[in-house]
């Protein structure tokens, strides 16, 4: 199976590049599921449902959201009648948090992605439940190679070090192990010991004459100052589109290749052939 998973989409230049680049990769590649991270997809901050139509309009097959899944009230409503849109798996029971972190997806051969959305705890804002206990829960109903044929975890956190230990903890259970919310991309693609597809943040789609995809005043005079500043603005120029591509062994369900993709914008091309 062919899969690509794309990062934090930013403002405008994200969904311009998602938009502009995905249905013709997609297609050039006979991708057969596409996810893709929304999370900051409204002006840097959540998403809505005419941009969430967008990405499905453009390829997207799931997409999924982080610590700014709530930052535009809508998507509490929206995510209910949308099965295609997760959020973190593992809010504790009783927030009671609208709709789903994890799902098992039927492609129209009848083969199954099941996706997972995890979001860690390290310096992070929120503080959620375990998400090695969840990512457990989850991978227990859908196992790999007899329930999912498929299976991509989307770890979205802030510490390296949290997201290397997810992608050993689900070593040999899931397909792609991938960061999100650090919005640059890691050069560590790699096919872990149990044959997991791992690499510790896709990068973001956005403009990269950014602050990750902020306009660089705004940060640079929060750093300089110590004051709070203007609310933070996206930043406007061309948007690289950034994602990771993997292919699966079709018995396992196991990676046997991993590669970067970056598309347009100020990043050196990178794209599977």
């Amino acid at each position: 199976m062919k899969l690509a998973f794309f990062g934090d989409v930013v403002g405008k230049p994200g969904r311009s590049a998602v938009q502009s680049h995905l249905p013709g990769l997609k297609a050039r590649l006979r991708l057969d599921f596409v996810v893709v991270n929304g999370e900051n997809a409204a002006g840097g901050f959540g998403l809505t449902s005419q941009i969430a139509e967008e990405f499905f309009a453009a390829g997207a097959d799931c997409l999924t959201l982080g610590d700014h899944a709530w930052d535009q009230r809508e998507a509490l409503t929206y995510i209910e009648r949308e099965p295609r849109l997760l959020r973190p798996l593992n809010y504790p029971p009783a927030a009671r948090a609208p709709g789903k972190g994890a799902e098992l997806f039927t492609l129209a051969d009848g083969r199954r992605v099941g996706v997972v959305q995890l979001q860690g705890n390290v310096f992070m804002r929120q503080s959620l439940a375990c998400p090695f206990a969840a990512a457990d829960s989850a991978l227990d109903q859908m196992p790999l190679g007899a329930v999912a044929d498929a299976i991509i975890v989307d770890i979205h956190c802030e510490a390296t070090s949290e997201k290397m230990a997810m992608g050993h903890h689900c070593d040999g259970r899931a397909s792609l192990v991938v960061g999100s919310h650090t919005h640059v991309p890691t050069a560590d693609t790699m096919i872990l010991t149990g044959g997991t597809a791992y690499q510790t943040d896709a990068g973001m789609c956005g403009d990269y004459d950014s602050v990750i995809g902020m306009q660089k005043e705004g940060s640079l005079y929060r750093f300089q100052s110590q004051l709070p500043g203007e609310r933070y603005q996206p930043a406007i120029g061309e948007g690289t589109l950034c994602g990771t591509y993997v292919e699966t062994d079709d018995r396992t369900g196991l990676a046997v290749r991993i590669e970067p993709i970056r598309i347009g914008g100020r990043l050196s091309p990178q794209a599977p052939g």
